[in-house]
């Protein structure tokens, strides 16, 4: 028998209490956690997550294809290459229209696996060479050429020049339709196809096909092919066109690679250029630095400023500056002739040109004419031209045109002509008599000229602007010498036939006589509506779209086949910034001044307030 002391029972008690007080504690604890745990997973059912934003609202999986809510999502992948490919052989996949996802794998392989691959292979196709040469069989090109290329890569791994990789490339296209689907499908793999590359669509693989292409690095398929580092090189799928030159101005900086956009406009086919851009983007900023960069190299430029935009400009580099309006000193006569450069073109052609243009002025002074009208005024123009003695024999370097007042006096003794007497009236003695029945007055032996119409009604303003580049063209075919010419807000032109058709000729005609025509309009849409401006843009071998407006950007992408990041590029494009093309080639452009040439170039009217008064300030002071 053992006996136990009191003590010793005493302490006995306290442990067992000890314990049934921390295994309390413990269930006590417990417990509380797990209601923790209960009431957590009561709260995150309720709680929307960034997975439950993005997740579609129903995920269909076909054979072929899969169907995320209301879209249709198909992957192709790349099963083989051939012996050469192209750089940038994925860009015209990457440039089409729509909604795409791409992902490229790259798994190396060690070159001592590969190298033994290679002399295996090598030994094989001597072997059969050999065989065939002991048999007297002709020679197989294919393996020799096979031969050569293996003994080309072997060298290169074995010297570190080469290294060896197994490429995985698939895409992922997505259609608000099963046809557009398979029609998206086919023309990828015609793509494909003509650059000899092997593409497939996924069959019974469409989830892993989709899951491959997202954003997790997550091969699915592994559908990869040998290749070394040269051809993994060239399908680097982001192609950025390069626009410098070792010629021409500063347009501003690439935005793809912060490169230098250089270029001469005169190196293209023709020096043509159209300006595309909502109010406040910087259009007229851009080609005013295009203006004073290009004055530096000697080229004369010529302005038609319908808001008084230039004035600072011309100001500046000390140009001619002229208005024209009902009240103003300066006049244009529209009746006016080049002066031909030697025996080019015969006098007789000037005349019948220059009844042509007169008679699509008068169609816009007249609202229009009647078949019977326009037969009296080409036998009323050629005999006004011919009151002033220039007929096909003429010298036209010593003869003076006629005025509207002429061809006035013609038509009151032609019979027939009373309605047209009577309309043109308003310009030889009415109202508008200020502006079409004066000789030119106006000078162009500046480097700089700038012709505004601000001051002129909105009535008068597309026959002024009419009259006014018909003036410059005449002065252009007099003398042959690199020219550039502005024509801001050219929608005005695009609202009559006659004044469209004839922009249209010039824009046409213009290179033979070394000039570029620069047409600017912020009213996008009822410029390409014309068919005359649809030819415009076709003949202008540049092209600068900046910052668009959502209703004019549709009509602006199907002109210019945009992509869709292009078309969104436009409309998020801050001021100065879009996209520029240069012949076949185009990239993202952001344009840049110095702060001399902004000062000189600013639109900005809180900043030429500033210009200003500093000016005034500065002459109060010079004075003694």
């Amino acid at each position: 028998m053992m006996a136990f002391r009191p003590t010793n029972v005493s302490k006995y008690k306290a442990t067992a209490g000890k314990l049934e007080q921390d295994e309390a504690k413990l269930a006590t604890k417990a417990a509380s956690e797990l209601m923790t745990l209960e009431e957590e997973r009561v709260y995150r059912e309720g709680v929307v997550s960034i997975r439950d934003l993005v997740a579609p609202a129903a995920f269909n999986v076909e054979s072929s294809f899969l169907q995320l809510g209301s879209v249709f999502a198909r992957t192709i992948f790349v099963v083989s290459y051939p012996r050469y490919i192209s750089i940038g052989w994925s860009s015209p996949i990457i440039s089409m229209s729509l909604t795409m996802d791409m992902a490229m794998f790259f798994y190396p392989v060690k070159s001592a696996i590969i190298l033994k691959q290679l002399k295996n292979k090598v030994g094989a196709l001597e072997a059969q060479i050999n065989s065939d040469a002991e048999k007297g069989a002709p020679r197989d090109p294919v393996r020799e050429t096979a031969l050569r290329d293996i003994e080309q890569l072997r060298d290169n791994l074995t010297q570190g020049v080469e290294h060896f990789f197994q490429f995985a490339f698939y895409a992922t296209i997505y259609c608000e339709t099963k046809e557009k689907l398979d029609q998206i499908s086919e023309d990828i793999e015609n793509i494909f196809g003509s650059k000899l590359i092997t593409s497939r669509k996924v069959l019974f693989q469409a989830e892993q096909g989709f899951n491959s292409t997202l954003p997790l690095a997550n091969d699915e398929l592994m559908i990869a092919f040998n290749m070394n580092s040269s051809p993994i090189a060239a399908s680097f799928p982001f192609i950025s066109a390069e626009l410098t030159s070792d010629d021409g101005i500063l347009y501003g900086i690439n935005r793809h690679n912060n490169s230098l956009i250089l270029f001469d406009r005169f190196s293209l086919q023709n020096g043509n250029m159209v300006v595309f851009a909502m109010a406040g983007s910087g259009k007229s900023y851009a080609i005013k630095l295009e203006i004073l960069r290009t004055m530096m190299f000697g080229v004369d430029v010529i302005v038609i400023d319908p808001e008084m935009e230039y004035k600072h400009l011309s100001d500046a580099v000390g140009g001619t500056y002229v208005n024209i309006s009902l009240s103003s000193e300066s006049k244009v006569n529209p009746f006016d002739l080049p002066r031909p450069v030697g025996q080019e073109v015969a006098v007789d052609d000037i005349i019948r040109g220059a009844v042509i243009t007169m008679k699509g002025l008068l169609r816009i002074m007249l609202g229009g004419v009647t078949t019977e009208q326009d037969s009296i005024l080409d036998r009323a123009l050629i005999e006004t031209y011919a009151k002033k003695d220039i007929t096909a024999d003429a010298d036209l370097t010593t003869v003076k045109p006629p005025i509207m007042q002429d061809l006035a006096e013609i038509l009151e003794g032609m019979e027939g002509s009373g309605e047209l007497v009577l309309k043109l009236k308003k310009y030889t003695e009415g109202t508008f008599s200020g502006l079409f029945n004066s000789p030119t007055n106006v000078e162009m032996r500046n480097q700089l000229v700038v012709f505004s119409v601000r001051d002129l009604e909105d009535e008068l303003r597309p026959m002024a602007i009419y009259a006014i580049v018909n003036y410059i063209w005449n002065v252009v075919r007099s003398e042959r010498k690199k020219r550039i010419l502005v024509i801001d807000e050219a929608w005005w032109l695009m609202q009559n036939e006659d004044s469209a058709r004839f922009i249209y000729a010039l824009v046409k005609r213009c290179r033979k006589y070394y000039l570029g025509v620069t047409t600017i309009t912020q009213d996008v849409n009822d410029f390409l509506k014309s068919q005359y401006g649809q030819a415009i843009v076709s003949n202008s071998a540049l092209q600068l779209l900046l910052k668009q407006s959502p209703s004019a950007v549709d009509q602006v992408q199907k002109t210019f086949m945009l992509t869709e990041s292009e078309k969104y590029l436009l409309l998020e494009s801050g001021v100065g910034e879009g996209i520029f093309f240069a012949g076949q080639k185009h990239a993202a452009i952001k344009v840049v001044a110095s702060y001399t040439e902004d000062q000189i170039v600013t639109t900005n009217p809180e900043q030429l307030l500033q210009i200003e008064q500093s000016k005034r300030e500065f002459e109060a002071q010079m004075k003694p």
